[in-house]
């Protein structure tokens, strides 16, 4: 009890910095209708001298950054049932897993490419491909530890967002100009905008049937999530099984929260939850996914951002290009 009793000690000076620095990331995306990811990260970086001094913050500061963002991903499960894929159609559910697909290999090529690590193009392929920033969140908990880990998730939430808010504005203009009807439109807008918000933003901005088939294709997209995480960390486990025997490597496990998220998606799927339940699962996991990428924030090192240069931002563009262009090719073929 006494070791509790310390390590809960030890935490709340970290935690609390953070929630609090979040709140006031959610307080200005909500009065400057931004995104809130945007702002946790840069305030986050702003007060990243609480962890990198070695402060009594910084032991609080990685729980925010890995127990509390696992935490936030298990509860996206409740965001998620798969009766979506059953009103948006099996030729289009289709297409989407296509996309995520064929998304995440040029990522992974173009990292080859670039110099890149192979491990950075999932990273980002599968945060343009599904989600954004919560995609890189959830995916990157299951990617190897290495030296640069929380620079390339900190890069990535950085790309994927500021190239959601540009899709948010420029796709509908897009749309318009293509003469695409609402039901085309919401699926463009859906299928290749990054994060939920910046859909449900552009979506609406259209018409409201457009809003809400951008929202539902979105939704099947983020559904998607869990099998290309689970994919991931069976090709991750493959791998250092084989370097394990080799050289003694450990074989890394399945992460809990992978079985948190899948158990509360298929209740979700299976089981009519009281809205409120729904709503405020999700909002708890939109919030302590912006304290975690707070935290995130604080232990990034300027540094070594600048030193990585343009080629990651190339990455995602090049990324949301190849997404946009395959999405609009499905919806002139048909």
């Amino acid at each position: 009890m006494n070791d509790i009793a310390v390590k809960c000690k030890n935490i709340w000076p970290g935690l609390g910095i953070a929630t609090i620095t979040g709140m006031a990331a959610l307080f200005l995306s909500e009065h400057y209708n931004a995104p809130a990811m945007l702002f946790a990260l840069l305030l986050g970086m702003a007060v990243s001298f609480l962890y990198q001094n070695d402060t009594p913050c910084a032991c609080g500061i990685d729980f925010t950054a890995s127990t509390l963002l696992r935490a936030g991903v298990v509860l996206l499960g409740l965001r998620i049932a798969l009766g979506d894929l059953a009103v948006l159609g099996w030729q289009t559910a289709l297409m989407l897993a296509s996309a995520i697909l064929t998304t995440i290999i040029v990522g992974v090529g173009l990292a080859k490419l670039l110099g890149l690590q192979k491990r950075f193009g999932a990273l980002t392929g599968g945060s343009v491909a599904i989600c954004g920033a919560s995609a890189a969140l959830a995916i990157s908990t299951i990617l190897p530890k290495g030296e640069n880990h929380e620079r390339d998730t900190l890069l990535t939430v950085i790309g994927v967002t500021a190239m959601s808010t540009i899709a948010m504005v420029l796709y509908p203009i897009v749309a318009a100009q293509l003469g695409m009807n609402d039901t085309e439109a919401g699926i463009f807008l859906g299928g290749t905008i990054h994060d939920v918000a910046q859909v449900v933003g552009a979506g609406y901005s259209v018409s409201d049937s457009a809003g809400d088939m951008a929202t539902l294709t979105k939704l099947v997209r983020v559904a998607m999530l869990m099998p290309v995480v689970l994919i991931m960390m069976i090709a991750i486990k493959h791998f250092y099984k084989a370097k394990s025997q080799a050289d003694g490597a450990q074989v890394p496990k399945m992460p809990m929260f992978l079985v948190g998220f899948i158990v509360l998606m298929l209740l979700n799927s299976f089981v009519t939850l009281p809205e409120v339940v729904i709503e405020t699962g999700t909002q708890i996991s939109r919030f302590f996914l912006v304290v975690s990428i707070t935290a995130i924030g604080m232990k990034s090192n300027l540094g070594k951002l600048a030193e990585v240069g343009m080629l990651p931002i190339v990455m995602i563009v090049a990324e949301t290009l190849w997404i946009a262009l395959l999405i609009l090719g499905y919806l002139f073929a048909i």
